[in-house]
């Protein structure tokens, strides 16, 4: 598994590894991710050069005076993303036209994605076009304001593009839920540019670990009747399972789901 990931994924599990330990050292890196010292050293010099990591004798040191959402996300609720990816990769055949967001959950379903065929896959995210760079997949890349540090797109230009697109399944994250409130965003351009995407879908999915219900961000994406179904990494409380079958959305997490009952 290691061996087959590529130069972008291994990089973001290098910054990940240094976001959680302040630092990486060559020979661990080489062992953990299956590839040779000498790959290692050219990846650690490749961020390095993108001001992402510090050279070190023998690794790196993350850049401490630098602030990245886009990293400062993917270090939490590593496993919950991975599993709540898993499941919503599996809801997804061939053929399908998808939208993804730019999050970091969205971003952990590309190597599932990849042994999919004849998808058209709309996104706003350079992260997520640089790993569904193979012929099977067709990408479409919206156009607007670009954020660095999210490496993603938004603003009216992507939204007007977005307003001319339909026939899409919708697979979006999110920042927090809340029951009187709905679905959020931390920042206003990604509840925007999410809003268009969620009005235009066929149908809505929402990837959301456990953390976030009951914690709303500040602004609102949309409404639970949008919504056709929720994956998570554990089973809501029952005040939450309540909550979600009044507003008649599926459930799927481990161990209690049924792909095929959600699948096209």
């Amino acid at each position: 598994m290691a061996k087959e990931m590529g130069i972008n994924q291994r990089k973001e599990q290098i910054l990940s590894s240094a976001y959680q330990a302040g630092y990486v050292m060559v020979r661990q890196l080489s062992n953990q991710l299956g590839v040779s010292e000498a790959t290692v050293r050219r990846d650690l010099h490749g961020l390095a050069a993108e001001g992402l990591l510090e050279l070190t004798h023998g690794g790196a040191s993350v850049v401490r005076k630098t602030d990245f959402s886009f990293m400062s996300k993917s270090v939490r609720n590593v496993e919950a993303k991975e599993a709540i990816a898993r499941l919503a990769s599996d809801m997804i055949i061939d053929g399908e036209h998808l939208f993804l967001d730019s999050g970091t959950t969205c971003f952990q379903m590309t190597p599932y994605l990849r042994s999919k065929r004849n998808l058209s896959i709309i996104i706003n995210s350079a992260r997520i076009a640089q790993e569904l760079n193979i012929p099977t997949i067709n990408v479409l890349m919206l156009g607007g304001q670009y954020r660095p540090d999210r490496m993603d797109t938004v603003g009216p230009m992507a939204a007007e593009v977005l307003e001319k697109l339909r026939g899409y399944r919708a697979f979006l994250g999110t920042d927090g839920l809340g029951m009187d409130f709905g679905i959020t965003a931390s920042d206003v351009d990604s509840a925007h540019i999410y809003s268009f995407a969620a009005k235009n879908a066929t149908e809505l999915i929402l990837l959301a670990d456990s953390s976030k219900f009951g914690q709303p961000s500040l602004y609102k994406i949309m409404d639970f009747h949008q919504i056709s179904t929720i994956i998570t990494n554990e089973r809501p409380d029952s005040e939450w399972e309540e909550f979600l079958r009044s507003h008649n959305v599926k459930m799927v997490y481990p161990g209690q789901e049924n792909i095929s009952e959600v699948k096209r």
